[in-house]
This record gives C-alpha cells, sequence and structure tokens, in this order.
C-alpha cells in the first residue's frame, strides 16, 4: 500500500512539473538549443518552446510589466564564450540566466548571474549582470517560441526571439580582439609548424583591416616554412593594404614564378574578371612560357594571341588545349570560345 501510494505521489508531481522524476517523458514545452559564432566566439540559447495553442500570449499568459522566463520551465540560458557586448553594452563569458520584462512600446531584456534557477519565479534583481532595453517589431506567426539569429556579421548578429506575431531582438558583438588574441594562442600550438597556420592568420588579419603590422609578420613565418603562391601572394596585399606599394609588383612578380599552373592561370581569371586586363594579358604570358605544354599553358597562349590580333591562332592554340589533357567538362566552354573566335571576337573582354 505504501510503495502504490509513494508512486501515486511521484505521478502527481510529474504531472505538475510536466517532467517525471522516474522517466524522461516528452515535455509540452520541448526543449531546444541554437549556437551561433560570431568571429571565434560562440553564443547558445538554450530554452523550452512553448506554443500559442489558441491563448492569448502578450499582456495573457505573459503580463505586461511582469519578469517572464523568455520561454518555458526551467531558465531560459544564454552563454558566450568570450567577453561581448549586448546592445553596446559589455558583459562578460559565462551562463546567464534570461529572463524579459514585456510592454506593448519596449521591452527590458535581463541577463542575471542565476542561471539554474526554475523559471522567473525566484529572479533577484540583485543578481543582474546586465539589463538593456529594446524595441518589439511585429513579425510573422510562430506557434511554438523560437530563438534565432540573425543579421549576422563578422563582428556581430542579433538574437531574436519570436512567438506569436512578435519580435524581439537584442544585439550581440564580438571584439575583434579576441579573435586575434585567440589567434595569437593557437599560434603557439602546433599550428606555428606549418605554413597554413600562419597564412591564415595573416589573411584574417587582411580582410578585417587589422592588426596588418603583426600580419606582415605571421606572411613572413609562413613563407619561412615553405615559400608559396599563396603565402607570397598573402604578403603582397598585405603591403598592398598598407600602401607599401613599390614591394607589392616585385612579390607578385615572384609568386608568378613559385605558383602552380592551375594558381597563376586562374589568379590571370580573377584579375580579368575584375576588369584589369593589362595585367590578366600578362600573367597569361607568364603561364604561356612556363608550362607551354599544359592545357592550361594553350589556353593562355589562346588568350594572349587574341590580345595580339590573332584569332587564327588562339583558336589553334584551344584545339592543342584540348589534345593536350584539358578536362572533359571544360570541352563546351571551349567550344563555345571557338566559335566566338570564328566571329573573331574578344574572349578576353
Amino acid at each position: 500500500m505504501l510503495k502504490r501510494l509513494a508512486f501515486a505521489v511521484t505521478c502527481v508531481v510529474a504531472t505538475a512539473w510536466g517532467q517525471s522524476l522516474i522517466v524522461a517523458t516528452p515535455r509540452a514545452s520541448q526543449r531546444a538549443v541554437v549556437v551561433q559564432r560570431i568571429g571565434l566566439t560562440d553564443i547558445t540559447i538554450t530554452y523550452h518552446r512553448p506554443t500559442v495553442n489558441g491563448r492569448k500570449i502578450w499582456g495573457g499568459i505573459v503580463p505586461f510589466g511582469d519578469v517572464w522566463r523568455a520561454g518555458a520551465n526551467e531558465n531560459t540560458t544564454i552563454e558566450f564564450s568570450d567577453p561581448v557586448t549586448v546592445e553596446g553594452q559589455a558583459i562578460g563569458n559565462g551562463v546567464y540566466g534570461l529572463h524579459m520584462i514585456p510592454s506593448p512600446e519596449a521591452w527590458t531584456v535581463i541577463f542575471s548571474k542565476t542561471s539554474t534557477a526554475w523559471g522567473s519565479f525566484t529572479y533577484d534583481k540583485a543578481e543582474d549582470a546586465l539589463r538593456v532595453t529594446v524595441k518589439p517589431a511585429e513579425g510573422a506567426m510562430e506557434e511554438a517560441l523560437t530563438y534565432s539569429f540573425d543579421d549576422v556579421k563578422p563582428d556581430s548578429a542579433v538574437a531574436t526571439l519570436r512567438w506569436e506575431k512578435l519580435a524581439v531582438p537584442f544585439r550581440v558583438a564580438v571584439s575583434k580582439d579576441v579573435a586575434i588574441a585567440k589567434i595569437r594562442a593557437r599560434m603557439r600550438g602546433d599550428a606555428q609548424y606549418n605554413w597554413q597556420g600562419w597564412d591564415e592568420a595573416a589573411q584574417y588579419c587582411l580582410s578585417q583591416k587589422i592588426d596588418l603590422d603583426e600580419a606582415i609578420k605571421w606572411a613572413d613565418r609562413s613563407i619561412q616554412a615553405e615559400k608559396r603562391f599563396e603565402n607570397v601572394m598573402t604578403k603582397a596585399d598585405i603591403l598592398e593594404a598598407l600602401n607599401r606599394t613599390t614591394e607589392v609588383a616585385a612579390l607578385r612578380s615572384h609568386a608568378m614564378e613559385v605558383g602552380t599552373v592551375n594558381q597563376v592561370y586562374f589568379y590571370g581569371r580573377q584579375m580579368q574578371t575584375q576588369k584589369q586586363k593589362e595585367q590578366a594579358i600578362a600573367i597569361y604570358r607568364n603561364v604561356a612560357k612556363r608550362f607551354p605544354q599544359h592545357w592550361l599553358g594553350h589556353m593562355a597562349q589562346a588568350r594572349v594571341d587574341v590580345a595580339d590580333g590573332d584569332f587564327e591562332g588562339a583558336i589553334r592554340e584551344i584545339k592543342a588545349a584540348a589534345a593536350a589533357g584539358a578536362p572533359e567538362q571544360q570541352k563546351a566552354n571551349m567550344d563555345n570560345l571557338i566559335e566566338r573566335l570564328e566571329k573573331k571576337e574578344d574572349i578576353n573582354g
């Protein structure tokens, strides 16, 4: 009898809380996790997804002016793997309880130092790590509450709560200094022993236009490990970004000497698509001279011939490229180029 009574009490508790204390049974509000990496920083939101189920949500089951758990069941949590800013205000790395205070015009988003509570029932303002105010907006109907990351940029993203026909966004941003610090630390490990690691680090700085003097050092370390078309070009691009143009031409010329036929030819194609025709033709001349028997060497010579006005020579070179082992998937394009050349069209245009 006592065992049956204990079992009945357990079942009552399980029903009240929506989760069995003995067996993990499905909840009405299912658990979900959404993760976004910004730079090298991970933002993770863990929450439970209540459904509208025909109810009045805003000003109804979620009252205006009260602290709300921003989800269902246990604390909704948000974790930052590094310090970030939320709506321009700084907050440290760690796991925070995520709460909100809804109102028709503006919402307060709260990051609590306590992340292990059940809902917002024991919320204490004294434990706030940060509060920000944001504007809600109308959104598409969402039956189940959801979080997503929108407007993702290299150094920021907008975390958005969506439920019913409302969206509540807040922007999370990371400092590029955090990424640089992590890269520096990584380059003290096994990444320092190959050219790719140093080149990737230098490329990151170049892409973000930060710490370019250090990026030059990293490019040099990559070249010292193994001189490659990629890292020589990386150093040239960094020098160009630093307006040290007198050194750029010599480096790019050297890259043409160490690059493979594919690297150099398709770099010429890149110059061509960027409307730098003169530079592209110079690169094609280099390819044709260095790799005269390769199918891309013949293609390069065809483009040089067109630049020199020799359309018949260009046709012969493309046919030679086909015979020299051009990939089958290139044949249709080569036939098209021959048709254009027969009409004396400039295929370098």
